[in-house]
C-alpha cells in the first residue's frame, strides 16, 4: 500500500469506528430503555437490566456495522471531496477504480470484524443474556447445557431441548409425578405447540405409563396438555437465528431436518448473515458515486441524512425479502442473497460511471 492508500483506508476506518460508537451508544440507550417494563418483575432489577444491555451490544455491532460504514465512508471521503483532495488525486491520474481498492480494503477490514464479532462474540453473550434475564423473571427454572431447559409445574416436568421461533418446538419430554419420587407417566413428543392460553398441544407423542406392577407404552398422534407454563420460558429453547453462528446456524439446520421440522428460518438466517457481512464491503464501495458526484460539496450533516436513509432502505428492503420469501416458500439461498446481490451490481455500475 502506497500513502494514498494508507490515507484513504485510515480515514474510512477512523470515520466508521466514530459513527459506530455513536450508534451503539444510541443503540444500548434504546435497549435499556426497552427494559424498564421488565424491571421489578421476579428478580429482574435495574441492574440486570443494565448487564443485559451490556451483554447484547456486541449484537448491535453485528447489526448496525453496515449502516455505520456506509456512513462512515460516505463521510470520510465525504470530507476528503470537499477538501478538494479527491479532486487532487483524481487529476493526478489515479483512477476511481484504483481509489476504489483501499476503500475496499477497509470495506473488508470491517466485514472480518464483522464476522468474528458475529461468531465468536455476540451469539453467546446475547444467548447467556436472554437466560439471565428469564430466569431472573420466572421461578423454578433450570438449564441443562445451552440448547435445552427445564421447568417445574405443579406434577408436570417439562423438559424442551430444541424449538424454532413461532412457539413450535421439538425434542419435548413431559414427566407426570406423584409426590416427589414416584413417576406416573413419560411423554416424548416430536413437537408441542401453543394451542391456547394455558393448553399445550404435543404432536406424535409416545406414552408410557407406569402402573403398580405393569408398564403400558402406545404412540398418538396428538396429545394437549394443560399448564400454566409461562412460553417466555420456553422460548429459551427456541433458537433465534440471529443468536447463532454461521457454523451453529448449519448444524442446527442439519437436526431440525433430522427431527422433520422446517429449517427455512434457519436457512434464511445463514445465508442471510453470509450476505450482511459481504454487504459491508458493498456499502463501503457505493459511498465512491455520491461523494464523486452529487456529495462532492455537501456539508457531514447532508452526507450521515443520505447514509442514514441509504443503510434503513436497504435493510428495510432485506427484511421484507426475508419474510416476503419465507412465506412464499422460495428458495433460501435466493432470499439470502438477492438485495445484496442487486446492491453489488448497482454499486458496480454507479462506479463504472464516476468521471
Amino acid at each position: 500500500m502506497n500513502t494514498i492508500d494508507r490515507y484513504l483506508y485510515r480515514t474510512v476506518m477512523l470515520y466508521t469506528a466514530m459513527v459506530m460508537a455513536v450508534l451503539l451508544t444510541l443503540g444500548g440507550l434504546f435497549l435499556f430503555i426497552s427494559q424498564q417494563s421488565d424491571i421489578g418483575t421476579g428478580d429482574y432489577g435495574t441492574g440486570d437490566a443494565f448487564l443485559f444491555t451490556l451483554l447484547n451490544l456486541p449484537e448491535q455491532v453485528f447489526e448496525l456495522l453496515p449502516i455505520a460504514a456506509l456512513i462512515g465512508a460516505l463521510m470520510g471521503l465525504g470530507q476528503l471531496a470537499a477538501g478538494s483532495e479527491l479532486v487532487v488525486t483524481r487529476a493526478s491520474g489515479v483512477s476511481v477504480w484504483r481509489i476504489a481498492w483501499p476503500v475496499g480494503l477497509a470495506g473488508l477490514t470491517l466485514a472480518l470484524a464483522m464476522y468474528a464479532v458475529g461468531e465468536y462474540v455476540a451469539p453467546p453473550l446475547a444467548q447467556f443474556a436472554k437466560r439471565e434475564k428469564t430466569t431472573s423473571k420466572l421461578a423454578d427454572v433450570s438449564f441443562a447445557g445451552t440448547s435445552s431447559a427445564w421447568v417445574k409445574d405443579g406434577n408436570l416436568i417439562l423438559r424442551v431441548q430444541t424449538g424454532e421461533i413461532d412457539q413450535s418446538f421439538g425434542g419435548v419430554s413431559l414427566y407426570e409425578m406423584q409426590g416427589a419420587n414416584r413417576l406416573l407417566s413419560i411423554k416424548r413428543a416430536d413437537r408441542i405447540s401453543v394451542a391456547d392460553p394455558g393448553r399445550w398441544r404435543m404432536h406424535n407423542v409416545a406414552t408410557t405409563t407406569f402402573g403398580e406392577d405393569h408398564v403400558d407404552s402406545g404412540v398418538v398422534g396428538e396429545v394437549t396438555v394443560r399448564s400454566t407454563i409461562n412460553p417466555d420460558f420456553l422460548s429459551l429453547a427456541a433458537t433465534d437465528p440471529d443468536l447463532l453462528t454461521l457454523a451453529g446456524l448449519r448444524s442446527y439446520i442439519d437436526h431440525l431436518r433430522r427431527n422433520s421440522l422446517d429449517p427455512a428460518v434457519y436457512e434464511i438466517g445463514y445465508w442471510g448473515r453470509l450476505a450482511r457481512i459481504t454487504a459491508v464491503i458493498i456499502v463501503t464501495l457505493l459511498s465512491l458515486p455520491f461523494v464523486f458526484g452529487p456529495l462532492r460539496t455537501a456539508g457531514a450533516g447532508t452526507r450521515t441524512v443520505i447514509g442514514v436513509m441509504l443503510g434503513v432502505v436497504f435493510f428495510l428492503i432485506l427484511r421484507t425479502v426475508e419474510n416476503g420469501g419465507q412465506l412464499f416458500g422460495l428458495n433460501p439461498v435466493l432470499i439470502g442473497w438477492l438485495p445484496t446481490a442487486v446492491l453489488g451490481f448497482c454499486t458496480l455500475v454507479a462506479i463504472a460511471r464516476t468521471r
